[in-house]
């Protein structure tokens, strides 16, 4: 179990990292937490070096027009931690985000590779263990848009209907999502087992959960907005594109979360579909006015789940070539899924007196050139005498 009285000090607390690892914090039940942030001053944070029990340093500058806020960002603060720690004499841990872009020549990177060499340093004189966590295209909710990644900028674009911009479209990213680096960072509070660095290196890093081009991935963002018209789900089988659409929605605008559906209509009641998937199947609401009777049909390979929500039915079923009928009584007050099995001919009846509605799942879209549906009633089918 962890030790949830352990004090955590997080800087860059109101950051795109620093604001998941302490939700996640929080929801394990860590309530000691100082949070450090451009708000906070120098004495705060000399105080909460005194006190810390591991250090979350994420705190620093990704982008800015002046060069000479990369050095201020990244290394001034990280040696200005690094001396209240030394006075306060506090051998706490310390896990650093510092980037890929350490080994490349630029404002940033270099500010990164200084920050990371004074800790390395701080770790060879005083002993303090050290997380250098190199990341990558770090994505997931939170993240600024038009400024920590990419996945931002275009979940938010298209989000709001704005045009994607693409510098090299064969660009290939390897992508990290949040909620793997929060829990990697957690992980070093646990001492069994602890995270390993990359070999013959001091640093560490968090698998990706995939690569994609620039082109690929604007393509896949965009397509998210069109699941509203074609009530398509993404592929949830693959764990980038999975992560890539929970990151999308986190993006809407607070006035768009719901979308209408089409409902088809009729004296009889309405039948409405909500998801269809190739792989998952269709999920429909069907409403049935009392005394109707839908269905009587059957399928050769197609199947289907019923859950009655609201009202009472009776669903029947009859074996193809046989003439006994089995009788099923349903209701809203008891939830339960009725299978519809291949070669049954069946129906749903509302005896009720409200309307009958019914939760309907098959385990593939209804396709118009081949329904795999054959009319055929319950109580008697021609062709069958």
């Amino acid at each position: 179990m962890p030790d949830t009285s352990k004090k955590i000090l997080v800087t860059g607390a109101h950051g795109f990292i620093g604001q998941n690892l302490l939700a996640q914090l929080r929801n394990l039940g860590y309530y000691r937490i100082y949070s450090y942030d451009v708000e906070q001053t120098t004495a705060d944070l000399a105080a909460f070096c005194r006190d810390a029990d591991i250090v979350y340093h994420l705190a620093g500058i990704n982008r800015s027009p002046d060069p000479d806020d990369f050095s201020r960002g990244n290394l001034d603060l990280t040696r200005e931690l690094i001396r209240h720690l030394i006075r306060s004499n506090n051998p706490a841990p310390i896990v650093f985000t510092s980037s890929i872009q350490a080994e490349l020549d630029n404002n940033y990177g270099r500010s990164k590779k200084a920050a990371e060499m004074a800790l390395l340093d701080f770790r060879e004189k005083h002993g303090n263990p050290l997380y250098i966590f190199r990341l990558a295209n770090v994505f997931g909710k939170w993240c600024r848009p038009n400024y920590n990644s990419v996945v931002a900028t275009f979940c938010y674009n298209v989000a709001h209907d704005l045009p994607l911009q693409i510098n090299d479209p064969e660009r290939q990213l390897s992508l990290v999502y949040i909620d793997n680096v929060v829990e990697a960072f957690i992980s070093v509070m646990d001492p069994d087992p602890q995270p390993q660095p990359i070999s013959d290196t001091p640093f560490y890093s968090v698998d990706p959960s995939g690569s994609i081009s620039l082109r690929r991935l604007a393509e896949t963002i965009a397509g998210f907005r069109e699941l509203r018209t074609n009530l398509e789900i993404p592929d949830m089988s693959n764990p980038l594109v999975k992560q890539l659409y929970s990151t999308y929605l986190s993006y809407l605008p607070t006035t768009e979360f719901r979308y209408p559906l089409v409902q088809h209509s009729d004296e009889r009641g309405s039948f409405t579909e909500v998801i269809r998937s190739l792989s998952g199947g269709q999920v429909s609401i069907n409403v049935a006015k009392p005394g109707i009777t839908k269905g009587s049909h059957w399928h050769h390979t197609k199947n289907e789940k019923f859950v009655v929500l609201s009202g009472k039915a009776v669903i029947r079923f009859r074996r193809i070539g046989s003439s006994d009928i089995i009788r099923y009584p349903v209701s809203g007050t008891k939830l339960e899924v009725v299978d519809i099995p291949v070669g049954y001919t069946h129906d749903i009846t509302n005896v009720g007196e409200e309307d009958l509605i019914t939760l309907m799942w098959c385990n593939e879209p209804f396709n118009p050139e081949q329904p795999d549906t054959w009319i055929c009633p319950v109580d008697v089918c021609e062709s069958e005498e």
